[in-house]
């Protein structure tokens, strides 16, 4: 089977690695990741290859957030993204949009947004293929 994404991986750095892979731990499992590879001071997770990288920056200066910047997870349901926001903020993750439709993304789309731990911004969306098509949205 082909791999339908265009991405090979994304990385973000962290400047409390054992807290932030505590909360990844914990809202992976709600979208099917899992720990794919652990290195010292480095984890990468995914659902089949190492997709989303957590470390402490390589040049050992702090981690920062991109302003502008935002990850997004692929949920199954509206109620997988529900369950994913629901641990993040379990997680100590802050509200940045709870889940709900967004209009402006299409109507196919159904998201959230948090602020991680150390203040990233990302997302759990899921996409209704069903009325994309329907929509001519999707092929």
């Amino acid at each position: 089977m082909e791999n339908p994404s265009i991405m090979s991986h994304v990385s973000i750095g962290t400047n409390n690695f054992e807290k932030a892979t505590v909360f990844y731990d914990a809202i992976m499992k709600v979208i099917g990741g899992q720990r794919i590879m652990e290195l010292p001071s480095v984890v990468a997770y995914g659902k089949q290859f190492p997709e989303f990288w957590v470390h402490p920056p390589h040049d050992e200066k702090k981690a920062t957030v991109g302003n502008g910047t935002h990850f997004s997870f692929l949920a199954e349901s509206p109620e997988v993204v529900d369950a994913f926001y629901k641990t993040a903020i379990e997680m100590g993750a802050t509200d940045d949009g709870p889940p709900g439709p967004r209009p402006d993304y299409g109507e196919p789309y159904y998201g959230c947004f948090v602020r991680d731990l150390d203040g990233h911004k990302i997302e759990a969306n899921s996409w209704d293929m069903e009325l994309a098509k329907k929509l001519g949205m999707a092929g």
